[in-house]
């Protein structure tokens, strides 16, 4: 019975090769937990809040690709001729019920399941990952009509096809490459599995930051690039700091805070009035409560910054401080600097998976 606390990674920056390990793609999605119990499915999230209510037309595929009792482990994404969409996924967590109803006909999800935690009677999560993954291969459907949105993650014993499918699927808006061993149970909340994920530095300008939730440091820098028009996109923020680090990032910012918001680039974001550049400060889909208050900084600093990949001009995760570049002027941090991942077609990967 829900919650179940899905099974976690540990970041590695390379493919482990050990024996015994099977590898899989890490897709870009909300992890989720699907119980079935009869007529009733539920969506259960990885922070315990469903996800029912704002993907009703999973429900009804999972209903037809799934036995009458059982618990799956996968992740929701949507898919588009392009490659999977982070950005227009999170666009699905709306308050209202209509407009819910309107992007499922818009912009319909996908399921993609990789683990087996129960089946009728029987709790599958002491048993090996090996024996699961089995039993999942034989219940769930893909192939029945309607059922082209249910997936069943690829896997591979060989290492070499990890490396292939950590190079060659990037395009296509995946994070990396999964690692599990073979007899590993399944260990609610723990970080028993390895995940390898891209990385890559950008220079950015440093154009704010929010306080730290204890009140006194600071908790994250506001990055912004420039597109080709001299518009600068908040692309992410720089976090993670230490107790120390924060307290010091308050003495070396201070400077900057002086007439910040005269001439500032954001100055009008929180105004809803029309302007093309991204802004911070927008409410968070997964934490309305959560304070986005940030403060302006003038637009003089540059850091090197560490991150994964881009996706709708923007980092996909938080992003690391490397250091602060003075040899820098702000109005070369643009996006031209960055990465391009080529294009994929799920279709290929589907394909191994079949």
């Amino acid at each position: 019975m829900p919650p179940v606390r899905p099974m976690l990674a540990k970041a590695v920056h390379a493919v482990p090769h050990e024996p015994g390990l099977l590898y899989e793609p890490k897709w870009d999605g909300f992890r989720c937990v699907v119980f079935r119990d009869g007529d009733d499915i539920e969506l259960g999230s990885r922070n315990d809040r469903p996800l029912t209510r704002y993907f009703p037309e999973l429900v009804e595929l999972l209903a037809a690709a799934l036995p009458p009792r059982c618990v799956v482990d996968g992740e929701i994404v949507l898919a588009t001729p392009a490659g999977l969409d982070f950005e227009a996924l999170q666009l699905r967590l709306h308050p209202a019920a209509s407009r819910v109803r309107k992007l499922a006909e818009e912009t319909p999800a996908s399921f993609v399941a990789f683990d087996l935690l129960a089946l009728g009677d029987t709790d599958l999560t002491g048993e090996p990952f090996r024996e699961r993954r089995k039993q999942l291969e034989a219940i769930l459907r893909t192939d029945a009509h309607g059922l082209q949105r249910v997936h069943l993650t690829p896997l591979s014993d060989d290492p070499a096809q990890a490396e292939d499918w950590f190079t060659r699927f990037e395009g296509a808006g995946f994070d990396g490459v999964m690692a599990k061993p073979a007899d590993l149970p399944y260990e609610q909340d723990k970080r028993v599995m390895w995940k390898v994920k891209h990385e890559r530095t950008a220079d950015c300008v440093v154009a704010g930051f929010r306080r730290h939730k204890d009140g006194e440091g600071i908790g994250s820098l506001l990055l912004g690039l420039y597109d080709d028009e001299g518009v600068l996109h908040h692309v992410g923020v720089a976090s993670s700091f230490t107790k120390k680090r924060r307290a010091e990032l308050v003495e070396e910012l201070a400077p900057l805070r002086e007439n910040a918001l005269e001439g500032h680039p954001w100055r009008t974001w929180a105004e809803y009035e029309p302007d093309p550049g991204r802004k911070p400060g927008a409410m968070s889909r997964w934490a309305p409560q959560k304070d986005l208050a940030w403060e302006p900084l003038r637009i003089e600093r540059v850091a090197e910054v560490r991150y994964e990949h881009l996706q709708g001009g923007r980092f996909r995760h938080g992003g690391r401080l490397v250091r602060f570049r003075p040899d820098r002027t702000p109005e070369s941090c643009t996006y031209a600097q960055l990465d391009e991942a080529p294009p994929a077609e799920l279709a290929k990967l589907f394909g191994e998976a079949r």
